[in-house]
């Protein structure tokens, strides 16, 4: 049999492809606090699935603290918090929205307006993308504003403030829907609870659920949280209390709490400050990341989606705010506010845990990581 033709340089192209996996680059998303006058706060990279590489592609003006943001493909617009305390001379916290191009990786601000009550550290879509769900965490209140039939912001539609008696005050720290877009769940650091709500999807309000929310133990400091991905379990890790509680969600959506497991090693005695927490992509393993500490704690996720714990590496710099997990489920970036740094660790196959040592890349202040 007679096989066609084929140049050397075409046979060494094949071999690249078939060692590489035939992979093409993936795009990672940052925001970082603006702490300087000409600071832009929003990159773009590439990022290599192969090697774990990054490279920076571009940079934008995305206003003042762009500390968090969420992504509507449908329309290439990207939605920005901006965490201040005055927008465009008004009191009030930011938002600021983006349309991205994919072929050149460019980006132009399209909208801008102050939402009030200020400081704003955490944006979701809804379910039907029609709205935007914020967090202030300074002020203590969340904010619904909905979108218009091109997807930029046109009116606050709800927003629901929490009140506790002075000299603690609330801290709305994240909002976002369960996963099959049946109820929206927030996070109040201060009032160590856990809401529940359902939803208006015409009139854009949130009213409390049938099981409107779960109390923590005093002090724990509920700040983000990650649903499994069939909705059965939640999982909130506690900003204060350094702690991971695993809940079951019921078929009314109310929590029951099963497991509380510390986040940090036993040798720590430091302060510590608890702030992301993602399932990897194959749904095996649980991360946190640990201010203070400066780790990342790995747990094992049971058949009963329970925890054990894996293990804790370093974050390969000062104060890991956010990580994020690549498409591809090899790789965990995190992103260390206080030394300006990005590391990026390939992940153990057999257990999960982030290997040393990790890539080292420069970032002023980054505090969200997200691949679209």
């Amino acid at each position: 049999m007679k096989f066609p033709y084929m140049p050397i340089s075409g046979f060494l192209i094949l071999i690249s492809l078939a060692m590489n996996g035939c992979s093409n680059d993936s795009r990672l998303f940052t925001a970082g606090y603006t702490r300087n006058p000409g600071e832009t706060g929003f990159n773009i990279y590439d990022f290599s699935p192969v090697t774990g590489e990054l490279t920076k592609i571009s940079e934008h003006d995305a206003g003042p603290n762009p500390s968090y943001f969420c992504y509507l493909p449908q329309k290439k617009l990207f939605y920005v918090a901006n965490e201040v305390m005055k927008f465009k001379g008004e009191a009030g916290g930011g938002l600021t929205t983006l349309m991205y191009d994919e072929q050149n990786g460019q980006i132009v601000k399209m909208h801008e307006m102050a939402v009030p009550n200020g400081g704003p550290c955490y944006i979701s879509l809804s379910p039907d993308n029609g709205f935007l769900f914020m967090a202030n965490c300074a002020k203590g209140s969340v904010v619904v504003i909905r979108l218009d039939a091109e997807g930029i912001p046109e009116s606050i539609s709800d927003t629901l403030f929490y009140i506790k008696n002075p000299p603690d005050k609330s801290r709305a720290h994240m909002i976002t829907s369960d996963p099959a877009g049946k109820k929206v769940y927030v996070t109040d650091l201060a009032l160590d609870k856990v809401l529940v709500y359902d939803f208006d999807r015409t009139n854009g309000k949130l009213t409390p659920s049938d099981n409107p929310s779960v109390q923590l133990p005093e002090g724990e400091g509920p700040r983000h949280f990650v649903f499994k991905p069939d909705g059965s379990k939640l999982y909130v890790i506690n900003e204060l209390g350094s702690t991971v509680m695993v809940f079951n969600v019921d078929d009314r959506n109310s929590l029951k709490l099963l497991q509380t497991l510390p986040t940090t090693s036993k040798d720590f005695s430091g302060r510590n400050y608890c702030a992301d927490i993602h399932i990897g992509k194959d749904g095996k393993y649980l991360y946190g990341s640990n201010r203070g500490e400066n780790s990342i704690v790995t747990f094992v996720i049971g058949a009963d989606g329970l925890l054990r714990l894996a293990g804790h590496t370093s974050s390969g710099g000062d104060w890991p705010r956010n990580f994020t997990i690549d498409p591809s489920g090899k790789f965990l970036l995190v992103g260390n506010q206080r030394s300006d740094n990005i590391t990026v660790f390939k992940i153990d196959s057999n257990t999960g845990l982030p290997e040393e040592p990790a890539l080292q890349y420069p970032s002023t202040s980054p505090v969200c990581l997200k691949f679209y």
